[in-house]
């Protein structure tokens, strides 16, 4: 039977956790032939996880004897990794053991060297502080999960499922996954990727709280992102000739003012989509772009999705909507 190790280390987010004990447990119970032996191991008998305390069976000693070791998140990204843990994960994927993260567990991958070079995946919300920490890491907030072969890694909660499912499928094909997917109560392939649930045209990580040069462009172009906002017109309200302006958006926003503008309209159409039932090429006209060919072109760029895609996933519905749905 195939052994899946957990690895279970304080500060752990318990969702991520849960996660794989539930997808894998249970599909050993649907298909007890073939199914997964789970055990949760850690560095301490009992790991603190926020409101919850979480008992360890087993040491990392689990990890050498295991077939897959699951990597779930935890809150403090600042937090050293210990050491016992990177030589426990460094052995384990020298032997050939099948090693896979969840949200933030991709930072202890990538502490243990194991993404260098790889393609990758963690929450989009510490994407930009990934990047800073571990340059020599392909990394794409945009999916879901990403196979590597060896190494996988996922997206931030919820993508855990999707990961573990697509495991279930590539370890014992569609039929077991799709069974797992029932037990769960969740689909076995989503639409689109994390970029749908991206909040698009933050403030990069390494900025907030720091005084921003163009903190007062910005605020200027989220209200006035729906009119006919030409790059002219960003420079002069940023008291900026046009080539300082594109030097000190790259530096300050890694995207030409241009694309910040494109951003904000997509996130404002996002907005509408989700509370409205406004038509697509209204809402496209209303945030600012010139034609409904350039609208769902760029929305499909930055989210993953098409408007009416995105909606159907995220549009707020009356109660009766709901039971209508579900009869």
């Amino acid at each position: 039977m195939h052994r899946v190790a957990v690895l279970a280390l304080p500060d752990v987010i318990p969702f991520d956790l849960s996660i794989a004990v539930e997808v894998f447990g249970r599909a050993s119970l649907a298909h007890a032939g073939h199914g997964y032996r789970v055990q949760v191991c850690g560095t301490e008998p009992v790991v603190d996880a926020g409101l919850f305390r979480i008992g360890t069976d087993h040491g990392l000693e689990a990890l050498a004897d295991a077939d897959t070791i699951i990597v779930p998140g935890r809150n403090d990204l600042a937090t050293d990794a210990p050491a016992d843990v990177i030589a426990a994960l460094r052995s384990a994927h020298a032997a050939g053991t099948r090693i896979a993260s969840i949200c933030t567990g991709a930072f202890l991958l990538a502490d243990a060297g194991l993404l260098n070079g790889r393609r990758a995946t963690t929450h989009w919300a510490v994407a930009d502080l990934f990047r800073a920490k571990f340059p020599a890491v392909q990394l794409d907030p945009d999916v879901l999960y990403v196979d590597e072969g060896q190494i996988l890694t996922s997206a931030g909660a919820s993508a855990g499922l999707d990961l573990c499912l697509y495991m279930v499928q590539r370890d014992h094909g569609s039929a077991a996954a799709a069974t797992a997917a029932k037990l769960a109560v969740a689909p076995l392939h989503r639409s689109g990727g994390q970029a749908q649930f991206i909040v698009r045209n933050q403030r990069p990580a390494n900025s907030i709280g720091a005084k921003n040069e163009l903190d007062s462009v910005l605020a200027w172009i989220e209200q006035n992102a729906h009119r006919d906002v030409t790059l002219a017109d960003i420079a002069e309200q940023a008291a900026m000739s046009i080539r300082t302006l594109n030097r000190r958006f790259q530096a300050e926003t890694g995207q030409t003012p241009m694309q910040w503008v494109a951003g904000v309209r997509v996130r404002h159409a996002q907005e509408l989509l989700e509370r409205t039932s406004d038509g697509v090429e209204r809402i496209g006209r209303e945030v600012g772009f010139t034609s409904a060919a350039n609208f769902r072109e760029q929305f499909r760029r930055f989210s993953g999705v098409s408007p009416q895609g995105y909606r159907n996933t995220f549009r707020e519905r009356s109660l009766d909507e709901v039971y209508s749905s579900a009869s």
